[in-house]
């Protein structure tokens, strides 16, 4: 049966300061955005957009790739504004009764929790406002829905960079894998410093610009996160080479790293 949280509060939403995941809505064409969100979002190059879009394509394909291999509890930290498909309708078309948390720190979210918590009806779809630097508090609600003694996906799409101290966003993503049993996957996709250098220095001055710091990392420091875990081929690659079912993306540029692998 579909359920979520009842009797939302009324989100108090801080219009004076740039945030992610509207700035991110505005890439994607998104109008739950305010003007100082598309202040940043025009500043930056052309490429954002289409990095917001292959990413958006990756976590597509990787989250249909493992529902179609019967995986079904999700927990999606950093879900950002719901942009159709959301992770769970492409979820539960193959499987309905799969269950997931969406988790995020933007009021904005919130706002838009009762498009996010419409879940097929033999599944569940539920919503924590939350921020990642406090793992503890989202998997103490994560608990509440999923079942952690069977395989869980966490999905953190274009969060991590976010957290630009290295040490606290390994930390972060250690914690939240420790309670993740065998069988389970992590899903990650984020920024690339040594892709397109001049690029990325771009962009994080940008954001900078708007109070928003930005940790970009190479790809060994992307590889930091899956330590331990077996990634899935094609590995960690850039999201338009990541895919494992027809069609293939159409090649092009990314400086976006993408992966999924397997907890042993």
């Amino acid at each position: 049966m579909a359920t979520g949280t009842p009797d939302l509060p009324s989100p108090q939403i801080d219009t004076s300061k740039a945030h992610p995941a509207r700035v991110y809505d505005w890439l994607l064409g998104g109008k739950d955005n305010y003007p100082v969100d598309e202040a940043v979002g025009r500043k930056l190059p052309p490429e954002a957009h289409d990095a917001a879009r292959q990413n958006r394509a990756f976590m597509n394909r990787a989250a249909a790739w493992l529902a179609s291999r019967g995986l079904d509890q999700f927990l999606d930290v950093g879900t950002g504004i719901p942009t159709e498909p959301n992770l769970h309708q492409i979820v539960q078309r193959a499987v309905p009764t799969a269950k997931i948390v969406y988790t995020d720190n933007d009021p904005i979210v919130l706002r838009h929790a009762e498009a996010l918590l419409v879940s097929h009806p033999e599944g569940v779809t539920d919503y924590i406002e939350a921020d990642v630097r406090r793992p503890a508090q989202i998997l103490e609600h994560a608990r509440e829905i999923l079942d952690f003694e069977r395989p869980v996906v966490l999905s953190l799409i274009a969060l991590m960079h976010f957290i630009p101290d290295d040490e606290v966003a390994h930390g972060i993503v250690r914690e939240l894998r420790a309670a993740l049993p065998p069988g389970s996957y992590l899903v990650l996709s984020h920024a690339a410093s040594d892709l397109y250098p001049e690029l990325a220095e771009q962009v994080t001055a940008e954001y900078a610009k708007g109070g928003i710091r930005l940790g970009f990392r190479t790809r060994a420091g992307v590889s930091h996160f899956f330590d331990g875990l077996e990634l899935v081929e094609p590995g960690l690659v850039t999201a338009t080479e990541w895919f494992k079912q027809s069609p293939a993306p159409r090649p092009e540029g990314s400086g976006i790293y993408a992966g999924v692998a397997r907890v042993p």
